[in-house]
């Protein structure tokens, strides 16, 4: 088994880790974390400039605005920025998900249409999913999209919908047939947010961050907005989301916060203390567990396999890792991990208590642990009710 990557992936790796820790960026990502959405921070001048460089869709054919890449490279990508705190929640919803969920099955026409803009950084795409009473399980959406001639009429509420309010496009999944069974009957939409009968409105959440209420009262979509076949939404989402999939940016958000910890620990002359080494060493030995789950997802898509048990493993993990570990940093710190950026006597730019707020986030985001451990016991381990 070969853990290393190749000597052109390394040097991509570099020249990306030159640029995030350009005082340029830096600069920027200072900017971003004084300011009140730190979490869904989206600086678009930097966007614009990774997606110059040709980084936003690195694994996308050269004709949709890609480089031809492979996973490996993207996901080089993604460890990065997060490793180097830039913010990644714009690239996760507008490349991560939109777009790939149109490159695997959107038509030729809607990949040539929207693809190019959201490589180049130019179009910003969120995903009307969640609704007030369909998150974890989304089958149970209720958010209808009437067939009418040649068009359709969607009617309802979406909720926790990030970048929203900034957003071009988005992902509608909806109802096309209430007589089918739930997870039957619900097809995909590409909406443009302009549309009228939309109306955003913020939510925030206590990671310092906005999500939104959408909802769509008599919007009209023509079928050329539709994403696949009519009444195959759930299967099409599903295969598209375990298709790309991964946990690299969460694992890396963790090495993050780690690093910041082993920082502290040494500043304060506390790596003699047993409890604390002892901690560490665990915290350092689920840091690595988290990466190498996450790899392995993308080794598995490399060769072509859709890791659904694998990523949900990995998903799991990951953001169960995380929390556990700005758990331990607060602990660590006491009372002063409590101080905020900007406080006086704040460690680390108040960068743990932040991290100790938003945490507990991506337990939730992009599917539940307790979902995490249904895909897993189900369909990976064949536990059936």
């Amino acid at each position: 088994m070969d853990f290393s990557f190749t000597e052109e992936q390394e040097r991509l790796r570099a020249r990306m880790r030159e640029f995030f820790q350009s005082e340029w960026v830096q600069g920027i990502v200072r900017e971003l974390e004084a300011g009140e959405e730190q979490y869904d921070a989206h600086h678009p001048e930097l966007y614009l400039e990774m997606g110059r460089r040709g980084w936003l869709a690195l694994q996308w054919p050269e004709e949709y605005g890609g480089q031809g890449l492979s996973q490996i490279e993207m996901s080089i990508f993604v460890e990065e920025t997060a490793l180097n705190r830039v913010p990644g929640s714009v690239w996760g919803l507008s490349v991560g998900i939109f777009g790939n969920s149109l490159r695997h099955i959107g038509n030729q026409e809607q990949r040539r249409k929207y693809l190019p803009g959201i490589a180049s950084g130019e179009t910003l795409a969120c995903l009307l999913y969640t609704e007030p009473n369909a998150g974890s399980d989304l089958s149970a959406l209720e958010t209808k999209a009437a067939e009418d001639g040649d068009h359709f009429v969607v009617n309802g509420t979406k909720i926790f919908t990030s970048i929203g309010h900034i957003a071009q496009y988005g992902l509608l999944a909806a109802r096309t047939d209430s007589s089918l069974p739930k997870h039957q009957g619900i097809s995909l939409f590409i909406v443009p947010m302009d549309s009228p009968g939309i109306t955003v409105s913020p939510m925030w959440h206590m990671g310092d961050g906005r999500v939104n209420e959408v909802h769509l009262e008599d919007v009209v979509l023509q079928r050329e907005h539709l994403v696949g076949e009519k009444n195959r939404g759930w299967r099409l989402l599903n295969q598209a989301l375990a298709t790309e999939r991964t946990s690299i940016g969460m694992a890396a958000r963790g090495r993050r916060v780690f690093k910041d910890i082993v920082s502290y620990v040494k500043e304060n002359g506390l790596e003699n203390d047993p409890v604390i080494r002892k901690k560490v060493g665990r915290m350092a030995v689920e840091v690595e567990v988290a990466r190498l789950l996450s790899w392995r997802v993308v080794a598995l898509q490399v060769m072509g396999e859709i890791p659904d048990v694998e990523a949900s493993m990995g998903k799991y993990y990951s953001s169960e890792a995380v929390n556990r570990i700005a758990n331990f940093g607060m602990e660590l710190m006491g009372l002063e991990g409590l101080l905020k950026r900007g406080s006086p006597g704040a460690s680390m730019e108040g960068r743990m208590e932040r991290a100790y707020r938003t945490m507990p986030f991506l337990r939730i985001g992009a599917g539940t642990s307790e979902i995490m451990k249904m895909i897993i016991a189900y369909r990976g381990l064949q536990v059936h009710k």
